[in-house]
């Protein structure tokens, strides 16, 4: 069973989903990718993964935490698998480009097959896709849009006050 809750952060609503084994996503509500509410899926807003994880995005935001403890269970390929576990390697505060991504996740050569992997990243800032840039640091895609991504590096220190 698929539990959810909305809740609402300084970049927009988010909504985050849960089940048995923990989140299964985490995004905002306008995101490019975000599927709508399925009708078997029951809102709960005293569900302890999904309170936790408000509760984390909440000090995140307010620059009190910079590594997330939440249990995950994304659904997805294992090739994106990968991806987004050596997303969640990328450092709070740094970032790396798609490539070394790609290289990282033990597929060099595949930087737009792990673009197009972060793209449907479906944990947003805990597994945290807005470090990964293009090859020439330029901040390339966001499924939040590039007016958030370009808040959270800013918030982690990684821009100073850039514009989009």
């Amino acid at each position: 069973m698929i539990r959810y809750k909305t809740f609402t952060s300084p970049l927009g609503t988010m909504l985050a989903a849960a089940n048995e084994h923990g989140l299964t996503r985490v995004d905002f509500i306008d995101s490019k990718y975000m599927r709508p509410v399925d009708p078997d899926w029951q809102e709960d807003t005293k569900h302890p993964s999904l309170v936790a994880c408000e509760k984390q995005l909440a000090e995140y935001f307010e620059g009190e935490r910079a590594v997330f403890d939440l249990p995950l269970n994304p659904r997805g390929t294992p090739f994106q698998k990968r991806i987004w576990e050596e997303i969640s390697g990328v450092a709070y505060g740094e970032t790396i480009i798609y490539s070394e991504l790609a290289r990282r996740a033990g597929s060099p050569g595949s930087s737009r097959a792990a673009g197009a992997a972060t793209g449907r990243n479906p944990i947003a800032i805990i597994v945290p896709c807005h470090r990964i840039v293009g090859a020439d640091g330029s901040l390339t895609g966001y499924a939040g849009g590039l007016p958030r991504k370009t808040r959270l590096l800013e918030l982690e220190g990684v821009l100073q006050g850039s514009l989009v």
